[in-house]
């Protein structure tokens, strides 16, 4: 039996289960919100063509109007100023967007301060208790931010002094993007840096270094406390939009029962 055939197999048989760590999109889903001067995207909006009726006798069909990073979302290179050379969403490497799953877990620190940053430290102690991360990996980072999905107010966590949801330190964006060979990090917040990312320096640190080092985010995840620390396979599967800086993204995840 070809090892495609053996994942298969294990699917057939439930012996590898898959969890969508997707959060779904609509209307509703919580999206970055800048402050002026800045420009913010559109939020996401569809708009019903037909449905079975005179203009559409047998079909019902959509337009859909959204920003490129809305939801769970990937960011190509191209997105930050560190990449504008880089590759966008239609150049990203399929071989990048399938690859070992590590789990990290920060969701008590997170609990106990909206504002914690992760840092070096934090991924060495981890290195040194579970090995070194796996070449291609995705390093998903578990906030327990998810559960504020359904609701906007908390999910950003806006007041007078900026958004309050965890991130990590300039010193962790910059070992991450340099030290590592992985694909990209995935976080459950609206976006992969820290709420008040732009007081760091430089601003927005995992946009910085990640992107410019040819290495991906991914955003909005949910369903990470469903897989193990690490052995998970995830595939994420963004639109390929030629010129693109971003893109919904769905985010699978394939388990061991």
């Amino acid at each position: 039996m070809s090892p495609v055939q053996q994942v298969l197999a294990s699917l057939a048989t439930g012996a590898v289960e898959i969890h969508d760590l997707t959060a779904p999109l609509s209307a509703e889903t919580p999206t970055l919100v800048l402050p002026e001067p800045f420009s913010n995207l559109i939020d996401f909006s569809i708009d019903e063509v037909s449905a079975y009726n005179e203009t559409g006798p047998f079909w019902k069909h959509h337009n859909i109007h959204t920003g490129e990073h809305i939801g769970t979302h990937i960011d190509a290179p191209i997105h930050w100023i560190s990449g504008r050379e880089g590759k966008d969403v239609s150049q990203l490497d399929p071989a990048r967007l399938v690859g070992p799953a590590v789990v990290l877990d920060f969701s008590a620190e997170s609990a106990a301060d909206p504002d914690f940053l992760i840092d070096v430290e934090h991924l060495v102690a981890w290195q040194e208790e579970n090995g070194d991360f796996p070449t291609n990996a995705w390093l998903l980072f578990r906030t327990g931010w998810d559960k504020f999905g359904h609701d906007k107010q908390a999910f950003l966590n806006l007041d007078e002094n900026g958004s309050h949801t965890p991130g990590f330190t300039a010193e962790c964006a910059k070992w991450i993007a340099e030290e590592l060979e992985i694909s990209g990090i995935g976080v459950e917040t609206v976006g992969i840096d820290a709420g008040n990312a732009a007081v760091l320096n430089p601003p927005f640190p995992m946009h910085y270094h990640l992107l410019g080092a040819d290495k991906y985010g991914i955003t909005s995840l949910k369903n990470l406390d469903k897989l193990p620390t690490h052995g998970a396979l995830i595939v994420v599967a963004p639109l390929p939009i030629v010129g693109g800086t971003g893109a919904p993204t769905r985010v699978l995840a394939m388990v061991q029962k």
